[in-house]
């Protein structure tokens, strides 16, 4: 047996105990039975009420978080998907095939459908038993009250402690520098979709638990108790904050909102650090101990991100397109590696100083070691406005970055056939998977590529100018002479081409051209690096480990020399002041533990950054021979851009019939990918799932939920 299976073994097995024991938290076997065996053992002065918590359900997260890091570094390289076996392959990509498509939900496996539905037993078995074990004890809990309404109280409040569930995997699938999401093939942008879904539900349960109490208090004449903020108990006045600023989030971020208004959406959602603080005061210390892992992991990611956001990257060029689309190529240090179809974030300050925008990251970083390049599509407000400060020609734009993120392996492209299918600026993951696949098939010879069919719908002529950057910007060109590709571009708003006397033909070659912007290197500026060094799961490891620790021992010593003094001498410390104190103390150590690693590779980047000589760019205008394919004469420059020129198929007025190429694809490992429009994902999704054709493997990419 082998140290990979061995890891993999005890993570699953620590998960299990640990979903087990959420299972058992609201039965009377736990309540009964366990706690006052475990109030025994685990009574401590130095943890009080909250070592019982912190044992069961803090500390198995971190630990797989460890070693979820330890076991990212040592097979990272293992898990590409070269390595893995057919078989494997095949049978995870049964369970990963689209089962249910929706509006509402969108593209859900059967992997998801399992998961969505065990979760939502553990929510109803939860709030059943709350209710069951409350319901027994009516009479203790207020005597002189009507029975109706104890239990009335009693359903609003259980409402509170489900939802409790929610909360404690809210923040995992928003965590983009996360070692939990990788073991298991995720992203933080892929997982996007089951933060909105817990979002939704623990909303809905917030909402109910709120304004149950409302009415509760509203019959029994206790309105009173609407603004109280009790020393000994939970805090009545923060949990009302935290429900209004997490309805104004929540309202925002609704699908229709959110594409129209983006930027109220964007900062509305800012407002998060203000809903987890009152959020935690609501609930008390030993509730936080439940949902803390995933608070934790989050707060360690987002600071990382602050820390990273503060160099400037140095920009080398700038290429424009005709169809308001441009190319930001970036100096990088060689040894940062990722994988197609990751992104970038991006923010310019001479735009807007708080908003940050992803990016898919056109380049390979196999076949350009040194550049790193992230395409833009002009289609809101914020790009509009980089494009026309790029327009004006400046020396030098700031811009800082943070990133990459990207999928941990990226199994399609050991498939057989790979027909990747875009709309508009959907484009964009293709380009970085054809690059990669330029790479393969030109310097390892060894590796199978395989054979490309890329389908793309754009909606005027100008814009088959985004093929150009399927090759990128080099000044030695890339051999794609051993690529077995085919590009079918359709323009949808266009019936017929453009018949041109040779007068027009000058002028749509004009407007073709591409304009290169080559800018000055500012020596504050620095390569894009990874935030960590080399080795970044490994130091990811080591500020979760010593943050986690840290935060446990401050923790120790605060509650034995500070608070357990007060309270056995029987007085009382402010219910509040104990959750003050845990906050304080995990912000304090993942400042202290990130800030001292973050420091020592910022020194190692620096000094590798120095030794990177300027990347060489050619400075001379190129025209865009794909973008001329509506001409009767083509002006080719080199052979890869004739071979691309040659391979593509323009079709005019009509959009592709998706279902007669798909099901036309006769290999029998046939992977599928998608980006684009949600019709379109949604319409290839339908195909896969529909059974009438067993070698189609489907992959989704998406950044718009």
């Amino acid at each position: 047996m082998g140290s990979k299976t061995i890891l993999n073994g005890f993570v699953l097995l620590v998960f299990v105990g640990w979903l087990f024991i959420w299972v058992m938290l609201p039965t009377p076997t736990y309540k009964n039975s366990w706690t006052p065996h475990l109030l025994i053992n685990l009574d401590s002065t130095y943890f009080r009420e909250q070592g019982i918590n912190l044992l069961l359900f803090t500390f198995p997260i971190m630990l797989i978080a460890a070693v979820s890091c330890v076991y990212l570094h040592l097979y990272s390289k293992s898990t590409s998907d070269h390595s893995s076996t057919n078989k494997g392959r095949e049978y995870f990509g049964s369970w990963r095939r689209p089962r249910l498509v929706m509006e509402s939900l969108g593209i859900v496996n059967a992997v998801e459908l399992i998961f969505a539905a065990m979760f939502t037993l553990l929510l109803i078995w939860s709030l059943a038993n709350y209710i069951y074990i409350s319901y027994r004890n009516l009479y203790i809990m207020n005597p002189a009250e009507k029975v109706w309404m104890t239990k009335f109280r009693s359903v609003a409040l259980r409402l509170g402690y489900v939802g409790n569930v929610c909360y404690a995997f809210l923040f995992f699938p928003v965590t983009r520098l996360s070692s939990i999401l990788p073991l298991v093939g995720l992203t933080s942008e892929s997982s996007i979709k089951y933060h909105i879904w817990l979002g939704h539900i623990s909303m809905a349960l917030a909402v109910l638990h709120s304004v149950g109490f409302v009415i509760y208090y509203a019959v029994s004449n206790q309105m009173i108790q609407m603004i109280e903020w009790s020393s000994s108990y939970v805090s009545n006045v923060a949990g009302e904050i935290a429900t209004l600023v997490a309805i104004a989030m929540w309202v925002t971020s609704l699908y229709k909102i959110r594409r129209k208004m983006f930027d109220l959406f964007f900062y509305t959602h800012q407002l998060y650090t203000l809903y987890i603080i009152f959020y935690l005061l609501h609930v008390g210390v030993a509730y936080t101990c439940m949902i803390l892992p995933g608070i934790f992991l989050f707060l360690i990611d987002r600071y990382l991100r602050f820390l990273q956001s503060k160099r400037s990257a140095r920009l080398i060029s700038a290429r424009l397109l005709p169809c308001s689309t441009f190319e930001l190529t970036f100096s990088k240090n060689p040894a940062l590696t990722y994988n197609p179809t990751s992104i970038l974030f991006v923010n310019v300050p001479s735009v807007s100083k708080l908003q940050w925008h992803p990016f898919t990251i056109v380049s390979s970083s196999n076949l350009e070691t040194d550049k790193l390049s992230v395409v833009i599509k002009c289609m809101g407000s914020w790009s509009q406005k980089l494009e026309k400060q790029l327009s004006s020609s400046p020396d030098r734009l700031q811009i800082s970055t943070e990133g990459p993120y990207g999928p941990s392996s990226f199994h399609f492209l050991s498939r057989e056939c790979l027909v990747m299918v875009s709309g508009g600026s959907g484009i964009t993951p293709m380009i970085s998977i054809f690059r990669e696949l330029i790479y393969r098939s030109t310097l390892q010879p060894n590796t199978k590529v395989p054979k490309v069919i890329l389908i793309t719908s754009f909606k005027n002529t100008t814009d088959l100018t985004m093929l150009d950057l399927l090759l990128p910007i080099s000044t030695t060109p890339s051999n794609i002479s051993n690529l077995d590709f085919q590009i079918e571009a359709y323009i949808t708003r266009e019936n017929e081409p453009q018949q041109h006397d040779h007068n027009n033909q000058l002028e749509l070659a004009s407007k073709s051209k591409q304009q290169l912007l080559v800018f000055k290197q500012n020596p504050k500026d620095s390569p894009i690096s990874a935030a960590l060094g080399k080795s970044s799961w490994l130091w990811l490891g080591a500020i979760i480990t010593s943050s986690f620790f840290m935060f446990l021992l401050l923790l120790g010593l605060v509650t034995r020399y500070s608070i357990y003094p007060i309270e056995r001498d029987g007085k009382l410390y402010h219910y509040s002041a104990k959750i003050i104190w845990d906050m304080f103390l995990a912000c304090a150590s993942i400042f202290i533990g990130t800030s001292v690693i973050f420091m020592w590779q910022k020194r190692e980047n620096e000094i590798e950054g120095k030794q990177i000589q300027n990347v060489e760019i050619p400075t001379n205008p190129t025209n865009s021979p794909v973008g001329n394919l509506c001409c009767t004469e083509r002006e080719l420059e080199s052979l890869p851009q004739q071979s691309i020129v040659q391979a593509t198929k323009v079709h005019y007025g009509a959009r592709p019939d998706l279902k007669r190429i798909l099901f036309g694809c006769k290999a029998s490992d046939v992977g599928v990918v998608v980006c684009g429009p949600k019709s379109m994902r949604h319409e290839v999704a339908n195909i896969c799932a529909s059974g009438l054709a067993q070698n189609l493997h489907f992959e989704s990419i998406s950044f718009n939920w």
